[in-house]
């Protein structure tokens, strides 16, 4: 690195860690793309905020001087931007390289491995399936079965020994639609998406049980409906991407390791819809893209799932103090609503709800839920379970999960 170059950090995880004493952060890779991390020592974290794309290595030292009244030592700097670019963690072409790489060795596999396989749940099939038939035995579901076709799955996507309970549930309900559907369309949260980015796959996905194969046909469809290149623009999410996966593992489960054609989907953020306080109802594009996934549905026997979880809060995702006992109360009774607007099949009101608090509670699924009920919009729904997750180790931070079906008429 040279004082010439302007080095620009790109978006981070950024997780508060010590090590061996000392306060830091561990710097991680939020697309999943590189498996490098990086300790950085706190002293240091205001230095991210000034790589920015604007400022080469003297301005950052000198801007870093006035605003923190210290030195910051050029060697200390070059090895911190070097070690930032080896990581992939700057947005230069050394990471356009990378990115154009790893894309391209995903088109050409055979399939999207299962890349949680190992960490959340066991790599092994036979592993696997005995620890799901354990979580569905130990959560069984008691609610009175359904006296109509179940023609939409609500899942989690958190990892599985937190929100095993409202998976298990949800998907034994589901039990016999699974088996049944010819076709899935998955709806799962893009965390990485930027507003308004819808985002489709031609690559098939993987579990330990098999391959699931994507329906190309109905993907190119989609495409020609949302643009091929934007639909395309972000395929790079699927590697890494979660929600999709976990939801996968137990559809293939409940089937017995039977494959079914599935059509992926990562759905991005509303924020442009609540800060402009505009009713997605009234985008044409978007209405455009329900109908078609509609027109998909009609063509065979299809189960909608919505890979998505509820709220984010408390200090780990930027609350000021700890959600207590009252907190949580209230937090229910807002996710109640949401709810409520879930059991009705009303969009509408999911949206609203949302919306009209600035999305304060950070619905992780916001997106991809309100996609799910304006494809089955007026449908009713069964919520089969609901549950607060704990985010640090005091359970001061909470994530909360709910699964559901979506009845036919």
């Amino acid at each position: 690195m040279t004082s010439e170059t302007r080095p620009r950090v790109r978006p981070l995880r950024i997780t508060p860690y010590t090590h061996q004493g000392v306060p830091g952060f561990v710097l991680q890779d939020p697309l999943g793309l590189s498996d490098k991390l990086l300790f950085l020592p706190a002293d240091l974290g205001p230095v991210l905020a000034l790589l920015d794309g604007t400022r080469d290595l003297q301005q950052v030292r000198s801007e870093f001087l006035v605003r923190y009244g210290k030195p910051l030592p050029p060697e200390v700097l070059q090895t911190l931007v070097r070690d930032l670019d080896t990581a992939f963690m700057l947005d230069n072409a050394r990471f356009a390289e990378f990115v154009q790489a790893r894309l391209d060795a995903y088109r050409r596999g055979p399939y999207r491995p299962p890349r949680l396989a190992g960490q959340v749940y066991p790599a092994g099939a036979e592993e696997l399936r005995a620890a799901l038939d354990k979580y569905l035995a130990d959560a069984p579901n008691t609610l009175p079965r359904p006296t109509r076709p179940i023609v939409g799955v609500v899942s989690p996507h958190i990892d599985y020994p937190r929100g095993w309970r409202v998976y298990a549930r949800a998907w034994s309900y589901a039990r016999e639609a699974v088996r049944a559907a010819e076709q899935v369309i998955v709806l799962g949260t893009d965390h990485n998406g930027p507003p308004g980015s819808l985002t489709l796959t031609r690559q098939n996905y993987a579990t330990p049980y098999g391959v699931l194969p994507t329906n190309t046909t109905a993907v190119e469809e989609l495409a020609a409906v949302w643009g091929a290149d934007e639909a395309f623009r972000y395929e790079l999410h699927h590697i890494g991407e979660h929600s999709v996966e976990l939801a996968l593992v137990w559809l293939h489960h409940m089937r017995e390791g039977q494959p079914v054609e599935v059509i992926p989907v990562l759905v991005g953020a509303f924020d442009h819809y609540v800060q402009q306080r505009q009713d997605p109802a009234t985008d044409a594009r978007l209405n455009a893209l329900i109908t078609a996934l509609r027109a998909q549905t009609a063509q065979k026997p299809t189960l909608l799932v919505a890979a998505v979880d509820l709220a984010h809060v408390g200090p780990a995702f930027g609350d000021p103090r700890p959600y207590r006992d009252a907190d949580k109360q209230r937090l229910r009774r807002a996710d109640e609503e949401l709810l409520n607007a879930l059991r009705v099949g009303d969009p509408a009101a999911w949206f609203w709800r949302i919306a009209g608090v600035d999305d304060r509670y950070r619905i992780c699924g916001f997106s991809a839920l309100y996609l799910y009920l304006r494809v089955l919009e007026g449908l009713t729904g069964v919520v089969t379970g609901y549950e607060h997750c704990p985010a640090d180790q005091d359970f001061g931070s909470v994530v909360s999960v709910a699964g559901a079906v979506t009845l036919a008429r």
